[in-house]
């Protein structure tokens, strides 16, 4: 009787609370050899095309990193032992080689068991600085390209807690680095520390609509906490070793030397803190001191900047997007808007520009009005500057030629940033004089470098742009059709070398030196061998069909590798919802099949080593043009796109289209829920870090600038969440412990699953420890990659019908 009734008590719990304590698992073999692979290193190439540097990394990190000591403060996430970003990339190993020869070498002296971050070439290019991350502390090394030899220059005693932690003077030979005040106060343990009082927030009646941020501070103990991370004192550094004081402790966010390098702007932040925004949007200063470490004058005061009006282009009063002027000595330049930040007012322009030079102290000069939100300004010289403005609502972008002489501009360009067929190019920029970037000029002619997007396929292209004629000529069009050749930087226009990266679908990507003057004049100065050799007989292809509404759209199809003719094969349809306003620019394609397949950590593309079909990146867009928003209709698009998508396929004779599984990462997670609740396509749904209750993001998400107030009914209609009830097609449900991103905390996943399983839905909650958004170690991404397997095999490959048919599923409607 007693072994009987402990039985009882056994499968009660067992089916009562029916976790799982599971430890990680590795995918099949077939998905492990392309999971698990050593990568090509990344490459930094110098300005003139003659350096370059391999630095490696491993491709993940371990669960044993992401678990070292981490404080969330104000949006930052800070490794409180090392003072560094807790979740930065580290290399490990750094090669040099002239880009004329063929093997690279081996640079001596680094550190043992580096990890190197926050690389910063020399003003003259022959030195690189960057930082090195012991278990105490953060270091100073530099590296001299000639001789391939790190050396180190501080001890373990850099604060990289905020960033611009190392900058270079302009003699070569010196550095300011943020270091650890000496007067630091040791931190708060905010987990045994003994409350003195409770915490209160209030509201003076002013309307603070900001988005749902995490990390946030949340007590006067994390203010004390981030108040001692945030405070350095900047040293000067030589390339010897010596270092000296430059300026004592304080809350320093940013160092910006002038292109003349006779002045600093020092950014510092300022109590009082906030518990509703992150630390960009706290009080702060911008103070100009002289190369010597002597205060010139305070030129900007920033307040809390908790309160802004309603819509995404609302912005701050005051001064802001302060910057050096790159092509003058030490001219400072920034934008002031005109409508007082906030969308709603009607103005015939947006933003103004101004422009004071040293010493600082003249009246601001007008240089620029916009009649739309300012972006950003590439300079050229003292008579021509290209600007842009932009505005979200219309999805609109306007380039300006304009003369900052005498603040006389014209438009250039007005179009749809969504039209990238449309698309002139980047204006191409070079080292000037100052060393910094500004514009390409030879006499009346400025250079263009574009993606090439067309109905006809990607052909990327380099254009000359006449100043005074507003005409552009075409240099060069890449010829490729069974490549891509992405233009990745001028090296010398007047000469016409270009850095390019050619690749294939099976071709790992590499990089050459081409003379667009001199035909078929191409060097290579790569040779990394392709690391996935088990997808070089890969069929992929881009598919293109129609939305019943007429939409065009398309995908990237991949056929299995094992495919046989007429065979029907289940498939996995991967996307990502994109928001429109209008149907021309959402019916463009950007896919190109000539992109080298890489089955990066979060890909489905494993899934053909598997037996599977798939449908990567399948256009899903959300169109609402003129007053119509795009989520007003949300559903309906979202439901049409599965089932166009789903339908090509089908036509094609790939797939037995019972067994199709749908998936998605974030913004495509909350998609993969909302297609498995309307609509009955699918045997099977992988949602990863998404989100499901809009209530829980109630001033807004994604492309949604409306309030839960304003649209409730909107809110309601596209959160999964509400709609738990109809959803009962197996949905995978996966996600970061630690998920930073704004809306997509774990608590939404959490509650998704209770609903679920309380509604008798099948459904598998997988809570990764220590990943954010998007994963990082090994043994979570292998653990993940076992569960999706394990998932498809279960209810799509080897799906079992049900006897009878799902009832109050609701079938295909808004």
């Amino acid at each position: 009787m007693k072994t009987l009734i402990q039985l009882f008590v056994c499968l009660f719990l067992t089916n009562s609370y029916a976790q799982q304590n599971l430890t990680y698992q590795v995918p099949p073999d077939e998905i492990l050899e392309l999971a698990d692979v050593d990568l090509a290193p990344g490459v930094q190439i110098d300005s003139k095309g003659e350096n370059m540097i391999l630095l490696y990394r491993n491709q993940y990190k371990s669960i044993a990193e992401l678990s070292e000591t981490e404080l969330r403060l104000a949006g930052l996430r800070i490794n409180p032992v090392t003072n560094i970003g807790s979740r930065t990339r580290y290399y490990t190993n750094l090669k040099v080689k002239k880009t004329s020869d063929k093997d690279a070498k081996q640079v001596s002296g680094l550190p043992e068991d580096a990890r190197l971050s926050s690389f910063r070439w020399s003003p003259d290019e022959s030195m690189i600085a960057c930082l090195n991350t012991t278990k105490t502390g953060v270091e100073v090394w530099v590296l001299n390209i000639k001789e391939a030899k790190a050396t180190k220059l501080t001890g373990a005693n850099v604060n990289a807690n905020m960033g611009s932690t190392i900058s270079w003077f302009n003699d070569n030979e010196h550095l300011l680095v943020k270091m650890l005040p000496s007067d630091r106060k040791p931190l708060i343990d905010t987990d045994i520390a003994v409350p003195t009082g409770p915490t209160i927030s209030v509201s003076d009646g002013a309307k603070a609509q900001n988005r749902t941020y995490q990390d946030l501070l949340k007590t006067p103990n994390d203010e004390f906490n981030f108040e001692q991370l945030a405070r350095s004192e900047i040293k000067k550094v030589s390339i010897n070793g010596n270092v000296e004081n430059f300026l004592a402790a304080d809350m320093y966010r940013g160092v910006n030397f002038s292109p003349n390098g006779e002045y600093i702007m020092v950014t510092t932040i300022k109590r009082p803190f906030s518990y509703l925004v992150t630390y960009s949007r706290f009080p702060s200063e911008n103070t100009i001191y002289s190369s010597t470490g002597n205060k010139v004058k305070t030129v900007n005061e920033v307040p809390l900047d908790e309160v802004r009006p309603k819509g995404f282009m609302a912005t701050r009063t005051g001064k802001r997007n302060l910057n050096w002027r790159a092509d003058q000595p030490s001219t400072l330049v920034w934008a002031e808007a005109q409508d007082k930040g906030d969308p709603e007012v009607e103005v015939d322009y947006r933003d103004a520009v101004y422009q004071v030079k040293a010493p600082f102290d003249g009246e601001p000069k007008l240089i620029l009005k916009t009649k739309q939100r300012f972006s950003g300004i590439s300079w050229g010289n003292e008579n021509t500057a290209i600007a842009y403005d932009y505005w979200w609502n219309t999805r609109n972008t306007k380039t300006y030629l304009f003369n900052p002489s005498t603040a006389t501009s014209e438009i250039i360009t007005d179009r749809s940033y969504q039209d990238v067929y449309s698309d002139p190019g980047n204006f191409v920029s070079s080292k000037n004089e100052f060393g910094e970037y500004s514009l390409t000029m030879n006499g009346n002619q400025l250079y263009l470098m574009g993606d090439g997007y067309s109905k006809e396929g990607q052909f990327p292209f380099i254009d000359a742009y006449n100043i005074k004629t507003n005409k552009t000529k075409r240099l060069y069009q890449s010829p490729y059709t069974d490549k891509l050749e992405n233009l990745y930087d001028a090296i010398d226009m007047k000469k016409g070398e270009i850095l390019v990266r050619i690749e294939s679908k099976t071709e790992y990507p590499n990089y050459y030196v081409r003379n667009i003057n001199k035909k078929n004049d191409l060097t290579a100065i790569t040779t990394f061998e392709n690391p996935f050799k088990s997808l070089e007989s890969v069929n992929k292809r881009i598919i293109n069909y129609k939305r019943d509404d007429g939409l065009d759209l398309d995908g990237t199809l991949y056929l299995p590798l094992n495919y046989e003719e007429g065979k029907k094969y289940p498939m996995i349809l991967w996307a990502y919802p994109r928001e429109y306003k209008d149907k021309a620019s959402a019916a463009q394609s950007t896919a190109n099949p000539n992109e080298f397949v890489y089955p990066y950590w979060g890909s489905p593309i494993y899934w053909i080593t598997k037996g599977y079909v798939v449908l990567d990146d399948a256009a899903f867009p959300i169109v609402g043009e003129g007053e119509d928003e795009p989520n007003d209709s949300f559903r309906t698009q979202l439901v049409a796109n599965g089932k166009a998508a789903i339908d090509a396929v089908d036509n094609l004779g790939y797939i037995d289209r019972k067994k199709v599984a749908v998936g998605g990462h974030s913004y495509g997670a909350f998609m993969t829920a909302n297609l498995l609740s309307h609509s009955d396509l699918y045997a099977a749904g992988i949602a990863r870090s998404g989100a499901y209750n809009r209530t829980l993001t109630p001033f807004g998400f994604q492309s949604e600038e409306r309030s839960y107030w304003d649209a409730p009914e909107v809110y309601y209609n596209m959160s999964p969440f509400m709609h738990a009830d109809k959803m009962k097609t197996p949905l995978l449900l996966i996600h970061g412990v630690a998920d930073n991103n704004s809306g997509t905390y774990p608590l939404q996943s959490e509650r998704y699953f209770n609903a679920l399983k309380g509604l008798g839905a099948p459904v598998r909650l997988v809570m990764l420890p220590k990943e954010s958004h998007g994963y990082r170690a090994k043994e979570s991404i292998m653990h993940m990659l076992w569960e999706q397997d394990q998932w498809l095999d279960k209810h799509v490959k080897n799906k079992v019908e049900n006897a009878e048919p799902i009832e109050n599923q609701e079938k295909i409607k808004d």
